[in-house]
């Protein structure tokens, strides 16, 4: 394979296998298509599975929105036990015999973790502590004190599977840590309780549905090459298409090209959008989706009082690849 980077563009929803970290995912798709730009949007555990949106080039602009976006995931947990690590890859540190578990206490409980929380995250994470990574800290056994963060749980479902298994359906947002919600629950319940398996079933405004395996990667480079992998990517816009948009006139979209404000009589279409979209930190405008007169992605932008249409992230045509 050359060793030359390209330029590629676009949105993979990548299916995390099992026994992979996130950034290792990352970069075999990375090499596989060699592409010269790519991030990922919020790392998955290596024991964890799922919705990992893979970020190329241009794409990569929209990814602190990702980041910021809410999550949902499918979780599996063993009660009676509590690790190190809060997931059954950790040290066992306590085991307790399992008391009864009522249908009533799970609702009691869905409704104590649902809502805004004080979580206190896992020691194995990816949190910095005085610049070390705490996962780092916590493989020499050194534990620190970590203080509460606040989340929000937006809705929790919990049903019993077995004597001493859980089965959780959370909706949160970014920064929670679901090891920590079920070492929680296990707290509550006297037993203790730890993650067994976790699946990312949902990321901002995707669903798993459209997710693609490593291994289907794998097979469509091996049949096709990096343009079999380029056809499975979403463009930049993907990520936003629950936002507001707006199309500008071919005059405004060739002055904003070169950093200039679109006048609101440059506006020759307005779409509302899904879901409201976040307004800018500091001035508080509305983030919208700006569309050039031939329906081109041209930029994320805001709508400031006036009306007019102010971009904050330029996005550069695609010129090739598979969408």
């Amino acid at each position: 394979m050359a060793s030359k980077r390209r330029e590629v563009d676009g949105i993979l929803l990548l299916d995390k296998p099992r026994g992979r970290s996130s950034n290792q995912a990352l970069g075999r798709v990375k090499y596989l298509l060699q592409a010269k730009k790519a991030g990922h949007t919020g790392a998955l555990d290596p024991r964890a599975t799922g919705l990992l949106p893979l970020c190329f080039g241009q794409a990569t602009k929209v990814s602190g929105w990702l980041l910021d976006a809410d999550k949902r995931y499918v979780a599996e947990a063993r009660l009676g036990v509590e690790t190190d690590s809060a997931d059954l890859d950790g040290a066992v540190i306590r085991e307790a015999e399992v008391p009864p578990v009522e249908p009533d206490t799970l609702r009691e409980l869905e409704q104590r973790f649902s809502g805004e929380q004080a979580q206190v995250p896992p020691m194995v994470s990816a949190l910095k502590h005085q610049g070390r990574r705490l996962y780092e800290l916590a493989r020499q056994g050194v534990e620190v004190e970590r203080p509460p963060r606040p989340v929000q749980i937006h809705s929790l479902r919990i049903e019993q599977t077995a004597a001493d298994r859980l089965r959780l359906e959370v909706h949160c947002s970014k920064g929670t840590y679901v090891r920590s919600l079920v070492a929680d629950i296990g707290h509550a319940l006297g037993c203790g309780a730890a993650v067994d398996t976790l699946h990312r079933v949902g990321h901002g405004h995707f669903d798993g549905a459209s997710m693609v395996s490593l291994d289907a990667i794998e097979a469509a480079f091996a049949a096709g090459g990096a343009a079999a992998i380029e056809a499975m990517l979403l463009p930049p816009e993907a990520a936003l298409a629950h936002w507001p948009s707006v199309t500008l006139d071919m005059t405004a979209s060739a002055a904003m090209r070169h950093g200039n404000p679109a006048p609101a009589a440059a506006v020759v279409a307005t779409t509302p959008g899904a879901a409201e979209a976040p307004c800018e930190a500091g001035t508080g405008w509305p983030l919208v989706r700006v569309f050039d007169a031939h329906g081109g992605f041209l930029a994320v932008g805001v709508r400031d009082p006036e009306g007019q249409v102010r971009a904050r992230r330029l996005f550069v045509p695609a010129a090739h690849g598979g969408h």
